[in-house]
């Protein structure tokens, strides 16, 4: 399948909302969808062996060494719509938007009051950390791992930008959300960058929902 055109989605009107339950940000809350993390630097990124293509296995000292990329995920709020920049794989996305995306307007500077997700991803081959740089609140929104994910299954954590993030392989993800503003992020990935995705609006019919307030 083609990737997905992450700067010009083409969205059709009237899609539903799917409402996510925004929760806080615990240990015990993010358990099996990552980890709750107080220094990013030296935090280990789990990198996923290279799968075997028959019954003859990948050698255990192989397929797991491509590394790590880093850099700084900035996510901006202009108008209605919200971009994400990752220059640790020179990404540039439309995340989201704060209203109906045919009605989206970047020229003012009203706060946003909601976010309307279309895209989410996972990466196979490896774990991703965002950690705040800006320390102010932010949102990321997740669901376990799993190729039949619905959309009422993901849940939108709340985190009060004292700690970061740090999310499994495979965790259905799409990037950090800023509440308002521009905030930026460190960010560090497996460098191998393998994504798997999920179009809301083509696949289901529907935008993910919560809201900033």
């Amino acid at each position: 399948m083609p990737a997905p055109d992450y700067l010009n989605p083409g969205l059709p009107d009237g899609l539903r909302r799917v409402r996510m339950p925004v929760v806080a940000a615990t240990d015990a809350a993010l358990a099996g969808y990552g980890l709750l993390i107080d220094e990013p630097y030296g935090h280990r990124i789990e990198i996923v062996r290279w799968p075997a293509q028959g019954w003859r296995p990948v050698d255990e000292d192989s397929g797991d060494e491509g590394g790590t990329t880093q850099g700084v995920f900035v996510s901006e709020w202009r108008g209605d719509v919200l971009y994400g920049r990752n220059e640790a794989v020179a990404g540039h996305y439309i995340l989201a938007y704060a209203d109906e995306p045919s009605r989206a307007d970047e020229t003012h500077r009203r706060p946003p009051e909601r976010m309307l997700l279309w895209h989410c991803n996972y990466h196979p081959d490896g774990g991703q950390l965002f950690f705040p740089l800006d320390h102010a609140p932010f949102l990321v929104p997740l669901a376990l791992p799993g190729d039949d994910v619905e959309p009422e299954q993901f849940v939108c954590f709340r985190f009060d930008g004292t700690r970061g993030l740090y999310i499994h392989p495979n965790v259905w993800h799409e990037g950090v959300f800023a509440l308002a503003g521009t905030q930026r992020f460190f960010d560090r990935q497996g460098a191998v960058h393998a994504r798997v995705s999920i179009d809301f609006a083509r696949e289901f019919g529907c935008l993910l929902e919560a809201p900033l307030a």
